[in-house]
């Protein structure tokens, strides 16, 4: 075993060091690559200490309609999810009572939104190497015991897939595909954001609470997308709570012809109800032709990817996006970030290139001596904390794991011979023992545990996009989605905050059939999902669905009384008392032929036949029992085959004893004898199993 171990970690470590060379010949001929990818040049973004954490964020992002050529170096940054670890970090390290005597450091990178510089960020942090990565030190002891990150879940698709190998724990803030909760797969993965499973579910429960049974889905084509298309196809199933109208993968470039489809299939379905399950690049592709249609009374509900993007809030968009109702990450309060952020000024540490770009197109270069606090900015914006707020709790997870480690006492360990880990010695994978176990609460009262997937307890925020008057908008929290451990999942809805884009104010209905009115039943139409029929009139008599006849005013389909011979009426008793006596009679008739076998009556009666004759009608009286009482499956199907088969058996004896008879009278005449030989012991045996068999065979193929 421990050769085929070895055998498939250099397997890895070779295909490791391919792709590295791919990625390193890629990020060399790209200066993007090259100028992105590295330590913050930041104060404060490398920090020492005698345990480092390592951290991967999505610093460089698209902001307005993004352009996917990849031509060019993306000019703006989200700066606040890094600094927030740095604080998480800075905080922990002045509290007295979380790991005391240990001082916790971080190295923080930025994957460009490219899945090549995430996975090398990775492997530098593993690898200990900051400036550049040094594939076969990955075999010794990582540089640091866990990782914050990726935001993306097909960047920790690819990165998880090489970190479990060595059970390094990675805690993401942002990735919520369920395929990720595969422990095989992915044994080192937790993350602080519910799974999409559970998103899923969240948006099934607002579809049912509103009543709306007929949606159509749109999601991206990744696997964020795909996954929660399989999930909801899977969840409505099962809940035959509501059906899809239509499911389309939305494209990431501007197909225009693609987008012209599947616009004109959101016109042309009776579905009113849109689920957006996708990112924001391909919804403002997809928002362009939905304009450009002019496809409004739209009632969307939306994805926690786009909940809170501000990019669609646009006066443009909001007469068809007013009132969409969206799954949102749960906001949270940290005290003191603000202030923390306030110390933030710009370094020396810029790049000349980006420098003389900056000021040829007009802009000002920074002196160090700005005041932040005199200017509104989104990076001193701490009233909307989601995001951040996930980082916060997966850095304070992985110290509270690391906490865990260093209490542990002598003798009373975990590990082999009861042994325990000390910070000299901590692995990777003994952290991700503690890190399972993790459980406590944050300062904003939100409990954070890890359940056996590596999923957080999951909770999240639902958001309604108001249109105000002025033209403003605003996205307001009406409610929440939570899954305790003693009550299950819990959607709580302020209805009188919610907007509707409509005038009626109200929420919009979306069926495929309306109920059926009084005198008519419900058909499903062949082909269609459960939530599309058709309402044809109740028949005089009896319909042809045997649950239900047609009232005597034949406006209405009732359910049928079922009806049955029941023990407690008259005749239910007379047929069991019979039936009773009957049994009883003759099991005192067998009782009295047993005790007196041996004597010459009982056997110049045929005592074996007899004995057989008496058994039978015995179940004969029996059998009746079966149709009297409710019906039940086995009583339906033994009712008749029992009888059939007792009855068969009974005839049978009777039948064997009259020919022998009969054999008998003719042996009495000359030359009569020759016939008592076809009527010995085993021919009469024989008859009666065969014509026995016979009927069992018959009820056999009748039951099938």
């Amino acid at each position: 075993i421990d050769t085929a171990m070895q055998l498939f970690e250099l397997i890895c470590l070779f295909l490791l060091m391919l792709y590295y060379m791919y990625v390193s010949t890629a990020a060399s001929s790209s200066p993007s690559l090259n100028s992105c990818h590295g330590r913050f040049h930041l104060n404060g973004m490398h920090k020492a200490g005698d345990v480092v954490v390592g951290g991967i964020f999505q610093v460089h992002f698209f902001s307005v309609s993004p352009d996917l050529s990849f031509v060019s170096e993306p000019e703006q940054l989200r700066l606040r999810q890094a600094h927030t670890m740095a604080f998480a970090i800075d905080e922990i390290n002045r509290n007295s009572k979380l790991l005391p005597n240990v001082t916790l450091g971080y190295s923080l990178y930025d994957n460009c939104l490219t899945l090549g510089v995430g996975f090398r960020s990775a492997l530098a942090l593993i690898s200990g190497q900051q400036e550049q990565i040094v594939v076969g030190k990955i075999c010794g002891s990582p540089s640091v015991l866990g990782i914050v990150g990726d935001s993306s879940s097909r960047h920790n698709i690819a990165i998880s897939s090489v970190l479990s190998l060595y059970r390094v724990p990675i805690v993401s803030y942002f990735a919520t595909c369920s395929c990720l909760s595969d422990r095989q797969m992915f044994p080192s993965f937790f993350r602080t954001i519910p799974s999409d499973a559970f998103q899923v579910r969240a948006m099934i429960q607002i579809l049912k609470h509103f009543g709306w049974t007929w949606a159509g889905l749109l999601i991206s084509d990744d696997d964020y997308g795909f996954y929660a298309a399989k999930s909801f196809q899977n969840d409505l199933s099962l809940s035959g709570e509501g059906c899809l109208a239509y499911v389309e993968v939305l494209p990431w470039s501007r197909d225009l012809t693609e987008l012209k489809r599947i616009v004109d299939v959101m016109k042309k379905s009776t579905a009113r109800v849109v689920i957006g399950f996708a990112h924001v690049a391909p919804m403002i592709i997809l928002m362009e032709e939905v304009v450009r249609q002019r496809l409004t009374g739209l009632q969307w509900l939306v994805s926690e990817a786009w909940t809170a993007s501000a990019v669609l809030q646009t006066p443009e968009l909001m007469p068809y996006l007013g009132g969409t109702l969206g799954i949102a990450i749960r906001r949270g309060e940290i005290p003191g970030l603000r202030d923390f952020l306030l110390q933030t000024h710009p370094d020396s540490h810029y790049n000349s290139s980006d420098e003389n770009s900056w000021v040829e197109n007009g802009g000002a270069l920074c002196t160090g001596e700005e005041d932040l606090q005199s200017v509104e900015t989104e990076f001193l914006d701490v009233s909307n904390l989601r995001s951040e707020y996930n980082v916060y709790k997966a850095v304070y997870a992985l110290a509270y794991a690391l906490d865990d480690v260093l209490r542990c006492e002598p003798g009373r360990g975990p590990f082999t011979e009861n042994s325990c880990a000390t910070l000299q010695t901590l692995q990777p994978w003994q952290l991700v023992y503690y890190l399972e176990k993790v459980n406590f609460t944050t300062s904003f009262g939100d409990q954070v545990s890890f359940d056996k997937n590596g999923d957080a307890l999951p909770i999240y925020d639902v958001m309604n996009w108001m249109w105000l008057p002025d033209g403003r908008t605003e996205v307001q929290n009406v409610g929440d989605v939570k899954k305790s451990e003693f009550n299950g999942e819990e959607l709580r809805l302020h209805e009188d905050k919610i907007f509707w884009n409509s005038d009626s104010k109200k929420p919009t209905r979306s069926v495929c059939s309306e109920n059926c009115p009084p005198g008519t039943r419900m058909v499903r139409k062949k082909g269609e999902p459960i939530c599309c029929f058709d309402c044809i009139p109740c028949s005089e008599g009896k319909i042809s669905n045997k649950d239900f006849w047609s009232r005597p005013q034949h406006d209405q389909c009732v359910p049928k009384k079922t009806e049955f011979l029941s023990y407690e009426e008259p005749l239910g008793m007379c047929l069991t008392a019979a039936s009773l006596l009957g049994t009883f009679i003759c099991a005192v008739v067998l009782g009295i032929f047993i005790y007196h076998r041996s004597t010459p009556i009982v056997k110049a009666n045929n005592s074996e036949l007899s004995f057989q004759l008496l058994l039978s009608l015995k179940l004969c009286f029996l059998c009746s029992l079966l149709f009297i009482g409710r019906p039940r499956l086995w009583t339906c199907q033994l009712r008749h085959a029992a009888f059939g088969i007792s009855f068969v058996l009974c005839v049978s004896c009777i039948l064997v004893k009259t020919m022998v008879v009969l054999a008998v009278f003719k042996a009495s005449k000359p030359g009569g004898g020759a016939s008592l030989k076809w009527f010995g012991v085993s021919q009469q045996r024989g008859t009666v199993l065969v014509l026995t068999s016979v009927q069992a065979a018959v009820c056999t193929v009748w039951l099938v």
